[in-house]
């Protein structure tokens, strides 16, 4: 399989596994879309990792499959691909994208698609469509600019130009670098930890942010109300506020 999902301690790693350079084909896009829907659904999987292997996170799409597509070909899958991006993004958890190497085009897509990048000091993050004539067509002119602002977006998808893991980290467009064999630890305890949380209010925190991003900030306030008045009915709040009285803060073990 071109990727895979282990679930280890709450923790669900989406490997990447298509040797040399994880080149994202259509085979591998929709596995990715299956596994990710997989991992939102199941109760053992509180956090998710998003990782390409030692050497390198995803060297982009797979030129040759995309080459011999015409227009209508494209037309007709170009939803398949956003949608399969679109289902890590989803995922009602906390995401984390574990990058070493290369994560270009469709690669750097998927890094947008996860809560929180870790980067290797080894890493090269960018979105070189507009040299093959081409703009980003999973996500990337839409998830990079609401990450790092539109004129820093536009820098990077006008000249397609890479960015190596200090540039990235100072850009916004990664969150951390580590020294690249310790991305993948890094990544785990950084999910791990989150795993251990309330599930039900961390899923709330990500809808409200991720929604309130996408729209105006009336219709934001409107579904982190709707959540935080919902939560109240939960048995991790219970949990929480009785932590907080009896034993203090940050002491609650939630199920």
């Amino acid at each position: 399989m071109t990727v895979n999902l282990e679930v280890a301690d709450g923790v669900g790693t989406l490997r990447l596994d298509r040797p040399p350079m994880n080149a994202l084909d259509i085979a591998t896009q929709d596995r990715l879309k299956e596994l990710a829907e997989e991992a939102a659904r199941r109760d053992d999987v509180r956090a998710v990792v998003i990782y390409g292997g030692e050497k390198v996170f995803a060297a982009g799409a797979d030129i040759k499959e995309m080459q011999a597509m015409d227009h209508t070909a494209m037309v007709l899958r170009a939803r398949a691909l956003q949608d399969s991006f679109t289902a890590v993004a989803r995922i009602p958890k906390p995401v984390v994208a574990a990058v070493t190497g290369y994560a270009l085009g469709g690669g750097c897509e998927l890094a947008l698609c996860a809560d929180f990048r870790i980067a290797g000091e080894n890493a090269k993050l960018g979105q070189p469509e507009i040299l093959l004539g081409l703009i980003p067509g999973a996500g990337g002119t839409q998830r990079l600019s609401r990450l790092i602002g539109p004129s820093k977006a536009k820098d990077l998808i006008f000249t397609g130009r890479m960015v190596k893991a200090d540039e990235a980290l100072t850009l916004g467009l990664v969150d951390r670098v580590v020294p690249a064999e310790e991305v993948y630890t890094a990544a785990h305890a950084w999910a791990a930890k989150l795993a251990q949380g309330p599930a039900i209010a961390l899923r709330a925190a990500k809808e409200s942010i991720d929604t309130g991003l996408e729209t105006d900030i009336d219709t934001g306030l409107a579904v982190e109300r709707n959540w935080f008045a919902g939560l109240f009915a939960t048995p991790d709040r219970e949990t929480g506020m009785r932590s907080f009285v009896e034993e203090g803060p940050g002491k609650a073990k939630f199920l």
